[in-house]
């Protein structure tokens, strides 16, 4: 019993010396948090000095400008001398360089550092986005294979015969300035040419004036008022206006004019021509041009003036009959780059003496896939020409690149590149992918004929032609896998008005001019917003005001809708309630040092880092590469 007494108090005694040591004595709140503050400090490098000193004092003086010192210390860092402030027994050191400093102070500094942080991000996605424009522009420069390798360069634009009368020449560059204003046209070049507001008094002559006042085209739209003196003047341009604003005369008067001026100098011979070159994306845009200078040219030789020889080369159309006229020697070609590509190559025509190049729809031609023939085109000619780009829908991509090959141009520029006019009425509609062809009857009855309908793909273009036949409805269907023949027969049956409904591809939404059209209707929603500028542009036309009604669903790709949305938005037009609701994380940038949207695709729902459209093309190249060598070598085989 004594002994088990014994082993309890060693055992007792073990243990009261195990808590000793143990044992931590109390320490103050206060005292704790001194030490981690001097533990933390003595982590971070930072102690207590002179400086801190000086700028306790600042602070606690009241003076504004000390504060604002006080501020650009905390920013800058803390670099302090050796020594210690004592007050109220305790040290600088162990409250810390914040300690007089009020939260709301240290509040307003931290804001200013991430408004700073925000703004140097902002910087850094423009100069990314600069870096990205920078190369899609070296990489698509418009120059020919012998002057880029020459390394011929123009500097001064041709020269013409044609000069502004007395009178515009004598007003001071004020008076053309405020006539600009007055019709909100915007001009970008060197020296540039006087904007003249009447057909007369750009010295056309009188049969020409007889043709545009029997097409009621008294007066000259706003881009025609600045571009077709600036053409004529010989300048290279690039024309950018609203779809239906008078673009194509811009180029046609001109050139008929310059040809006129040459057949009457030394007459053409055979096979020589042509002088003047308009390429166009699609037949039927080709087509209607070829219409217009033939209009004029026609005009001109009834009164007693030379006789033109234009000739019309697309595809679907025998060569034979092209031919004939070349060899006769032709003024003004009207072709498409896969036709005119095919007669270069086989030295069925050549370009020695052609002086003039207007490419119309520039931007729908590159995307189109036509890039490259149209480096290669220009590598066929001898000398200087002079370039005219036109288009309703032309961001900077075109611009940039285009620049490279164009000299000293001017850029006419009347509303935004890519905006939709304001005379259209825009309606977006919420239809399921099963009711859409029911629905097409419904919106007919919105307005009188005629009417046009767009569709993506071929065989939609055929199923909608099929069942408004089968429902009674007068109509005609156009796209890329019908014979030319019986798409040009469709156009004109559509144009007299011998059909109501014209259903198509958009093959029939690049510059192609229908009198009279009410209502437009999207069966889809496009891949881009461009070709849905371009589709409702056929409406709207020359003043008048139309409807154009789309029908979108869930299989819409978002960033097309949000740049659907803000296109919505910039045309003051309503926007559907399942549109508004739709947002995303980029449109906080949207609007970066008054750039609005992307400079690649003229999309406003998004910035060119972000660009379906650049990603698309970026891949399609990607599995391009090595392709044509694969495809030459097995050919060479068979």
């Amino acid at each position: 019993m004594a002994t088990a007494q014994k082993r309890t108090k060693k055992k007792d005694n073990q243990s009261d010396s195990s808590e000793e040591e143990d044992y931590t004595p109390y320490i103050p709140v206060k005292q704790r948090k001194k030490i981690e503050i001097v533990n933390l400090k003595k982590k971070l490098g930072i102690s207590g000095g002179a400086k801190e000193e000086e700028l306790m004092k600042a602070d606690s003086s009241g003076n504004e400008g000390d504060r604002d010192d006080l501020k650009r210390w905390i920013l800058d860092g803390s670099d302090s001398d050796s020594g210690e402030v004592k007050k109220d027994g305790i040290s600088e050191q162990d409250l810390g360089p914040l300690a007089n400093v009020s939260l709301l102070d240290q509040h307003n500094v931290l804001k200013k550092k991430a408004e700073a942080k925000k703004e140097t991000d902002t910087e850094k996605m423009l100069k990314e986005e600069e870096k990205i424009l920078e190369r899609v522009a070296r990489e698509t420069a418009l120059k020919g294979v012998a002057e880029l390798a020459k390394g011929i360069e123009y500097t001064d634009p041709i020269k013409t015969g044609w000069r502004a009368p007395k009178f515009i020449q004598e007003q001071s560059p004020a008076k053309w300035e405020k006539i600009r204003k007055k019709h909100h046209i915007l001009v970008e070049g060197e020296d540039l040419p006087p904007p003249i507001r009447t057909f007369r008094s750009m010295k056309f002559p009188q049969p020409i004036l007889d043709v545009l006042t029997k097409k009621g085209i008294l007066e000259p739209t706003p881009i025609q008022i600045q571009g077709i003196p600036t053409v004529l003047s010989g300048r290279d341009m690039i024309g950018i206006a609203f779809t239906g604003s008078g673009k194509t005369l811009v180029f046609t008067l001109p050139i008929v004019m310059f040809c006129l001026e040459q057949e009457k100098k030394l007459p053409f011979m055979k096979r020589e021509g042509p002088y003047g070159l308009i390429i166009c994306p699609s037949r039927e845009l080709a087509k209607q041009t070829f219409d217009i200078i033939k209009l004029f040219g026609d005009s001109m030789a009834n009164a007693g003036f030379p006789t033109l020889r234009p000739v019309l080369c697309i595809g679907g159309m025998p060569v034979k009959e092209q031919m004939d006229v070349i060899n006769r020697g032709t003024h003004i070609m009207v072709a498409t780059p896969g036709r005119l590509m095919d007669m270069l190559d086989k030295k069925m025509v050549t370009l020695d003496i052609c002086r003039y190049l207007c490419m119309d729809e520039a931007d729908r031609m590159i995307d189109m896939g036509f890039e490259e023939d149209v480096r290669t085109i220009f590598s066929y000619f001898k000398a200087q020409r002079q370039t005219l780009l036109f288009s309703a829908t032309m961001p900077k991509k075109i611009q940039n690149f285009a620049r490279s090959a164009l000299v000293k141009p001017v850029t006419v520029n009347v509303g935004r590149a890519g905006a939709a006019s304001l005379d259209i009425v825009q309606e977006v509609e919420y239809v399921k992918q099963e009711a859409k062809m029911v629905y097409i009857l419904q919106c007919l009855r919105k307005t009188a004929p005629p009417v046009l309908i767009f569709a993506e793909k071929k065989q939609d273009v055929d199923a909608i032609h099929e069942y408004l036949l089968l429902k009674g409805v007068e109509a005609v269907a156009i796209h890329g896998g019908k014979d030319q023949e019986e798409r040009i027969r469709s156009v004109e049956q559509f144009k007299k008005g011998e059909k109501d409904v014209l259903v198509a591809t958009d093959v029939a939404s690049k510059g192609l001019d229908f009198e009279g059209i009410q209502h437009v209707i999207c069966y889809d929603m496009p891949e881009d917003i461009e070709n849905y500028v371009h589709r409702i542009g056929r409406t709207g036309r020359k003043g008048q005001t139309g409807v154009a009604t789309t029908f979108v669903n869930k299989s819409v790709d978002e960033s097309i809708l949000l740049d659907l949305k803000h296109l919505l938005k910039e045309a003051n037009q309503r926007v559907p309630a399942f549109l508004a609701t739709l947002e995303s994380e980029a449109e906080k940038y949207l609007d970066i040092a008054g750039d609005v949207g992307c400079s690649y695709c003229g999309g406003l729902g998004h910035r060119i880092a972000d660009c379906p459209k650049l990603l698309a093309m970026r891949s399609k190249q990607a599995q391009g590469i090595g392709r044509k060598d694969y495809l030459a070598h097995n050919s060479a085989d068979w």
